[in-house]
Formats: C-alpha cells, structure tokens, sequence
C-alpha cells in the first residue's frame, strides 16, 4: 500500500543575517571568503535566482516578523541591517543549492559580526570563525530541520511539558502531542507531523520526529538524484526504521484502505516561510515502536516551560 505526495518544480530558502555594521561591500564577501566547499558553485550561482543577496535597513525588512522566539524576534528588531540571502532553485538541485545559500549567508555573518537566521526553521544558525562552516556533505542535523511541540486539544490541556502522573505509562497517559516538523518543504518534502505520543514525552518526540525526516528525507534525496522525476512521488505507507516497522504515514485522515493522496498548495508566501496550508505527512508510530522510543519519564518540572526545545542534550531514546 502507498501513498503520492506532490514534488515542486522548484524550492527556495532564504536566510537573514542581522548586524549593526553598515553591509558596504558584499561583492568582496561572496564568494571570496566563504569556505572553499561552496565558493566556487556561490560564484556560478551568484546574481542568478539560485543565489541573490539584499540589503534592508531593519525598519524596512520584510524579515522583521519572522516566526522566531522572543529573544531572538528582539534582536532581529534592534539590529540596524538586514542582508537577506535568497535561493530559488529546481527541485533536483537540492540540497545543495541550499547548501550553497548557507555558506554564504554563513560568510557575511561572519564578515560583519552579525546573526544569522532561518525564517523556515524559526531559528538561529550557529556559526563562529573556528567551526567547520557549511559542511559540503549534507546532513539534516546541522540545523536544517525545526519543529513546533503543541497539544492536539487546548480545551483539555493536561499540561504541556509537564511531570508524568505517578504510576504514568505510554498507554495510560495523555496521547494528545503534536510535534510538526519545520524546513523540509525546501527540499521537495512535505512536513511532516507527529501524533500519538503524550505530552510528558515532548523531548523524545522531537528525537523521533528527527529519526522520521531523516528516513524519508533519504528516500526523497535519493530519488531526486536519479532525474526521473514526476509531479507526484509514491512511497510505502509503512515506514521501516533499522529494519523494525516503525511508523505508519497518511495523507490526512488515517485512511484504513486504498491510496491516499495529499493535497498540493499554491505557495503565496514570500519564500522561505512556513506555509500552513501545505499538504502534511502525517506519521504514528506503531505501538511497538512507541514503546522502544519513549521512556517512562518523570520530569520534575518538565522543560523549563520552553514549547521550541531545541539543541537539548541527552534526548531521551531507548
């Protein structure tokens, strides 16, 4: 049994770097002082729709109000300038032409001491002058992929985050989390939601939610790499992780037979920003699956009340 879910022809990323020093000379930045993985596709691409650079004063940025925690929104507001890196490539360029995008919004951050961010993932992009930089191998872990945590019903919230009841286990607490995923689209892939799991379990969801985008995400690379491509790509709707099924995929409502299909969008948002009304890929683990994932946790005082945990060592998988 599969499932079809619409490929674009093409997709796009932008990242903002924000910095109180005057932007004055980006020409001297890209592509020549960028790390040497990426200098020479940035000097290809550059001027071209693949790679296009802007300078905002931050009072007119349309980056102002990206979708980014508090701190982070502050200091994107207080910032004196915005320089905006955008790509817009064909769909089977990826990931490199995002890659390529990175790098050198990678550079300029550097060049002007400045911050750099993702308005897809809704977070900062780590970079200092002793790190690597933009790795020329791709790998969904270097900040590439975001999330939301919530509850699936607010009306009956049973506290988000909070400490498993005593005597809690995976069948008899809530099963009300809702973890979606945030930065796959711009490589082809829908997002893809998690549900099913209970709301004392948020830090072991965003592990699993990770464990599922980098299979599928594999998949999708690899079948963009062959140039074979159609509008609508098939594939199994029972996932299979390190030889165990894992999980089960759906196109909206779980489906009990027959092909499901999920919906395409027209995307009206400036690009690189979340689309809500994107078609999903829904996954549920399976029952066994959600046993071996998920301790029994007993979170004193869950998670420093933060629904973005990002970057938290020690993800709780069994």
């Amino acid at each position: 049994m599969r499932i079809t879910y619409p490929v674009p022809a093409q997709t796009s990323s932008v990242f903002v770097v924000v910095t109180d020093r005057t932007p004055t000379d980006l020409s001297s930045i890209v592509p020549w002082r960028m790390g040497p993985s990426h200098r020479r596709a940035a000097r290809d691409a550059l001027g071209t729709p693949r790679l296009t650079l802007e300078v905002f004063r931050s009072a007119r940025s349309p980056w102002r109000r990206m979708d980014l925690d508090a701190e982070d929104l502050r200091r994107v507001r207080r910032a004196r300038h915005h320089v905006v890196v955008t790509s817009i490539a064909p769909v089977e360029e990826q990931p490199e032409a995002a890659q390529v995008a990175r790098a050198a919004a990678r550079g300029v951050a550097e060049a002007y001491h400045g911050g750099l961010y993702d308005p897809l993932t809704g977070a900062a992009v780590y970079h200092c002058a002793e790190c690597p930089g933009e790795r020329r191998d791709f790998r969904l872990g270097d900040d590439w992929l975001g999330w939301r945590v919530s509850c699936a019903g607010e009306e009956h919230a049973c506290g988000l985050g909070a400490a498993a009841p005593v005597g809690a286990d995976i069948d008899g607490s809530c099963s009300c989390l809702v973890t979606t995923s945030r930065g796959l689209r711009r490589f082809g892939l829908p997002e893809i939601t998690l549900t099913g799991l209970a709301c004392a379990h948020s830090l072991c969801a965003v592990t699993v939610l990770r464990t599922v985008a980098e299979s599928l995400l594999a998949g999708h690379l690899a079948w963009l790499s062959t140039g074979l491509l159609t509008p609508c790509r098939g594939v199994a709707r029972r996932l299979r992780v390190a030889g165990m099924d894992y999980a089960v995929l759906s196109g909206g409502a779980d489906l009990e037979s027959g092909p499901s299909h999920i919906p395409g969008a027209e995307d009206g948002s400036p690009p690189g920003t979340p689309d809500e009304e994107s078609g999903l890929l829904r996954v549920r683990l399976t029952p066994a699956a959600a046993t071996r994932s998920c301790l029994r946790l007993r979170l004193p005082g869950g998670h420093d009340g933060n629904p973005h945990p990002r970057h938290s060592p020690g993800l709780l998988v069994a």
